[in-house]
């Protein structure tokens, strides 16, 4: 099932779609398994939202936590980030690898990577939804995009399995995470994590896509990134380090998790401009696709 808020004379109405039927109008009691959101809240985030898209976000997350899932893509990114700022580490970075054929290993996640699920902790309430126009912030000349499968939880959960976890999704987004990358790097080498960087501005799909239509699939989702019409690159979400119920039970080893927590994968391999060389700029128009999930839609100005 899908499920969309839309606003209405009378306030917020969410609005529900089975796979072929029509939108109907359905009691926030069954949205997103049964979280009732706060009427003020969203009503003054909907009119926040509306000054500049006429579309809404299907829900406002509580917190969000973005993991990084991908190994090839961090490798992918890592080799963009240097090739553009540091041209002299780039180049010794590609002998290596035609020498040996394999990545650099300054290119190579941490070996924390490898142990479990890493994240940072993003800025909840700077989600815009799609048609929104994005500026840069005043601080970068290296604006980016991430394509990722985003998550929300419709139960709380503490000390969880991976099989407890899964259990409690309640629906499933495409995130779209914008990032400073020329700021990033000093930021990640503070020890302390993205800040500005990545704070600014996140954006999701219109609709949420419910638990039981994207699980059976999780590993076989397709997408695709597309600059001013022209696609740029095609994303698939095979080959996650760990698994989605295993970064969840994670997050909630002696942690309560709520409700209406968002958490994404990360990059899919393929999803950000620093991995294929496309940088935004203004006048150009985003769209970022994830087949059967949702797609998102920002002119850059």
């Amino acid at each position: 099932m899908k499920l969309r808020r839309v606003r209405t004379e009378s306030g917020l109405r969410t609005e529900y779609r089975a796979a072929e039927g029509d939108w109907r109008t359905a009691p926030d009691t069954t949205a997103l398994g049964g979280r009732v959101f706060d009427a003020a809240w969203e009503v003054a985030q909907a009119d926040r939202q509306l000054q500049h898209s006429p579309h809404l976000l299907p829900f406002q997350p509580l917190s969000f936590r973005d993991f990084m899932l991908y190994e090839q893509h961090n490798i992918d990114a890592a080799r963009g980030l240097i090739r553009r700022f540091h041209p002299g580490l780039y180049r010794a970075a590609a002998a290596y690898e035609k020498l040996s054929g394999r990545p650099a290993p300054q290119l190579r996640p941490k070996p924390l990577f490898y142990r479990q699920p890493i994240y940072y902790m993003g800025n909840a309430q700077t989600f815009v939804p799609t048609g929104t126009p994005i500026t840069a912030p005043a601080y970068t000349l290296a604006l980016d995009f991430e394509l990722e499968l985003g998550f929300v939880l419709s139960a709380p959960l503490l000390d969880a399995t991976p099989a407890e976890a899964l259990a409690a999704i309640g629906a499933f987004v495409l995130v779209n995470d914008f990032s400073a990358r020329d700021v990033q790097r000093a930021e990640m080498d503070s020890g302390f994590g993205p800040q500005k960087s990545k704070h600014f501005a996140s954006s999701m799909s219109e609709v949420a896509v419910t638990a039981d239509e994207v699980l059976p699939r999780i590993d076989d989702l397709t997408g695709s990134v597309a600059i001013n019409g022209a696609t740029v690159s095609i994303v698939r979400s095979r080959g996650m380090q760990h698994s989605i119920g295993e970064v969840l039970a994670h997050a909630s080893r002696s942690e309560q998790l709520h409700a209406g927590e968002l958490f994404a994968t990360g990059t899919l391999t393929g999803g950000s401009g620093m991995e294929v060389g496309k940088w935004l700029r203004p006048g150009d128009t985003l769209t970022l696709t994830l087949d059967g999930v949702g797609d998102v839609e920002h002119t850059i100005i």
